[in-house]
């Protein structure tokens, strides 16, 4: 079984997590076979360790980690591959992939792009 884990930056506040339950929703709905999750970097949970733990306890032997920031900063370029070396080593019979920040796909620029301007008055 193949697992997605959609991992956020987490918030005092639980209802910005609003959108992202949302978005694992829609996901689980387009591809049923897979196990989806959530995932917070701080001040939520789980974490991404235990939401991997979970996957794997389940039995997904393939989990792709989707990283729901919206460019590379610091997080993604400094404690999140420090995450997955340690997932990696702790479940070496599981393969991991990770996708890149929401931001350097095209596809979704364009869609928030095109959601903007149509978000605005008429000149």
């Amino acid at each position: 079984m193949n697992g997605l884990v959609l991992f956020a930056h987490g918030a005092r506040d639980p209802q910005w997590a609003a959108p992202f339950q949302r978005l694992a929703e829609l996901v689980a709905a387009q591809r049923p076979g897979w196990r989806v999750d959530l995932a917070y970097l701080e001040l939520m949970t789980p974490g991404l360790a235990d939401a991997v733990a979970a996957q794997v306890e389940a039995g997904v032997s393939h989990v792709t980690v989707a990283p729901l920031f919206l460019g590379p900063g610091g997080h993604l370029c400094r404690d999140f591959p420090v995450l997955m070396d340690k997932l990696r080593a702790r479940y070496p019979s599981v393969g991991f992939d990770t996708l890149p920040a929401l931001g350097e796909s095209e596809t979704l620029l364009a869609a928030i792009a095109a959601w903007l301007a149509g978000s605005l008055p008429a000149a």
